[in-house]
């Protein structure tokens, strides 16, 4: 039964989330956001991973 209602839930909210979505401004926001993280992600130095740096 509360899988049942989860799958529900989720499949509403799924909905809801693609009606916004579709909304021409929430399109201009979302575009707005990938822009930003796409900005983001192609600067240098953005955090040492590992193995990255001089060896001791």
């Amino acid at each position: 039964m509360a899988g049942m209602l989860r799958k529900l839930l989720a499949s509403g909210i799924a909905a809801k989330v693609v009606q916004e979505a579709s909304k021409p401004h929430n399109q201009a926001k979302i575009k707005a956001f990938i822009a930003k993280m796409a900005d983001q992600n192609k600067k240098p130095g953005g955090g040492r991973g590992y193995g990255s740096g001089p060896s001791r």
